[in-house]
């Protein structure tokens, strides 16, 4: 029976499916086409160059497996690439075979987007809107944050994309397939400082690139001004001559039909003279209101990347190398309970320990878990509710997949036994409850009971070490999960 393609490609999509995260699934597999498939050989289509390189850097030993279990052990992969050359589009074949060892794909080369040229142009002919009046400036002030830099930007699963993606931008600006590329997220992800971390590299590699750096809401005011002052066409003039433009908080252009139309008229420019724009938002471009469909369709030309909230592992890093910036050290345990709680924000993060450091040289208090404690108020709403037996039975029960009645039951069965003294060991060290007071809340037994537990407890973490292990996981889950109750 002869196989559709469609069907193919919708089979390895299933498959495919259930093997990664939903996010990098929307990202990498639903914008691909199945083109046609001929004796073993299943053509797709995928948007860029830069989209096949990622997906054979990735995911190629899972795109070998899905499509051999289809097709058999000399399935083929071909793909069609979609270049943009100055607006128009272009097809291009790169071919991957699956049938033995996975390499580089034929006839690879050099993006089709030619590669720009700064013309240096005369300020006393075309005129500066960042220049107070009156005053000549002979160079493009990119208005960069000089802190904003790759090496400020710590890379997790959260942000590989939108980091990698700007890194070879700043290496060949305009001379990538993600032109423009558009950084998403939600407020303090790291937007701002990936955008102007670009331009800096850009300035630096490239001394004589014209690089500029504004707000969409400055952008906006310097039109207003311009037509005032009947000079619509100096500012278009001007911000033609950029080579690599970073626009900031594109969202503002919605329904401002007159700063689209402008700036409209100066993407196509840039783009079509194979020059870089770079823009962030706060949602994806498709999810822009109020914004004309010319301009929507043009900011999807390249790559839109978004910056997802980091894992704890990325915010632990993130904190941890600012902490060594600023000369500051902190416990293990403070580190993992900040981070535990800032959760969607690292501004945050950079705000808790700047609290930190002005409580320690202008107070002198020594930073430990109460400061912290403290500290987080000022950042969340809820922090830190009071450890009670009765949460560190329910933790433990969890943990050990048995019921919290049966903690306070008679059974003696082994993993009932060793989860009751467990929890009874850290309820001592964690709660200022009372020998009696805890030996009440495990169905009534004294206090001789209670001491016995933890001494066993003690006991068993000398001698097993992952018994120790359990013990001091459960310990953190007690003092970080708090919050989630």
């Amino acid at each position: 029976m002869v196989k559709d393609y469609v069907q193919v490609w919708e089979s390895c999509l299933q498959t495919i499916k259930r093997k990664i995260a939903p996010h990098s699934y929307s990202t990498w597999f639903e914008p691909i086409r199945p083109v046609k498939l001929e004796e073993d050989a299943l053509t797709i289509q995928v948007p860029n160059k830069f989209f096949y390189e990622w997906l054979e850097e990735n995911y190629v030993e899972m795109l070998k497996t899905t499509i051999r279990k289809e097709l058999g052990d000399k399935a083929k992969l071909e793909y069609h690439i979609l270049a943009y050359n100055n607006g128009n589009v272009e097809n291009k074949r790169e071919r991957l075979s699956l049938a033995g060892a996975v390499g580089k794909a034929n006839g690879q080369g050099k993006s089709d987007i030619g590669s720009p040229s700064f013309k240096g142009f005369n300020t006393e002919t075309i005129k500066n809107p960042f220049v107070i009046p009156g005053i000549q400036k002979i160079n493009v002030d990119p208005h960069l944050n000089p802190k904003y830099t790759f090496e400020d930007f710590i890379e997790g699963d959260c942000n590989k994309l939108a980091r990698n993606a700007g890194l070879a931008i700043a290496n060949r600006p305009g001379e990538t397939a993600f032109n423009p590329l558009v950084i998403f997220g939600d407020v303090g992800l790291g937007k701002t400082h990936l955008a102007h971390a670009i331009g800096n590299s850009i300035v630096d590699k490239h001394k004589s690139k014209a690089v500029l750096y504004v707000s969409c809401e400055e952008f906006g005011n310097q039109i207003i001004q311009s037509i005032k002052n009947n000079a619509v066409n100096d500012f278009v003039n001007f911000y033609q001559q950029i080579d690599v433009l970073i626009v900031d908080d594109i969202q503002f252009l919605e329904n401002k039909h007159k700063t689209q139309e402008i700036f409209f008229n100066i993407f196509n420019r840039l783009h079509q003279s194979g020059r870089q724009v770079i823009m962030t938002c706060d949602r994806p471009p498709k999810d822009l209101q109020g914004i004309e469909d010319r301009l929507i369709s043009r900011f999807k030309w390249g790559l839109s990347a978004d910056l997802m909230p980091p894992d704890l592992e990325t915010r632990m890093a993130i904190l941890q190398y600012k902490m060594d910036k600023e000369g500051i050290e902190l416990s293990q345990d403070i580190i993992e309970f900040v981070c535990y709680n800032i959760k969607n924000n690292i501004r945050e993060l950079e705000g808790v320990l700047i609290s930190f450091v002005a409580q320690y040289s202008l107070n002198s208090q020594q930073i430990n878990l109460d400061l912290a404690k403290e500290v987080i108020k000022s950042f969340v709403k809820q922090i830190n509710k009071e450890i009670t037996i009765e949460f560190i039975q329910e933790l433990v029960a969890n943990h050990f997949d048995v019921s919290v009645d049966v903690l306070a039951g008679k059974t003696r069965k082994r993993q009932v036994v060793i989860a009751r003294q467990l929890s009874m060991y850290l309820a001592k060290k964690l709660t200022d409850k009372s020998l009696k007071a805890i030996g009440d809340q495990f169905g009534g037994r004294d206090h001789s009971t209670v001491i016995y537990s933890c001494s066993t407890v003690q006991d068993l973490m000398e001698t097993d070490v992952v018994f120790k292990d359990t013990v001091a996981e459960l310990e953190k889950k007690v003092k970080l999960s708090l919050n989630d109750k």
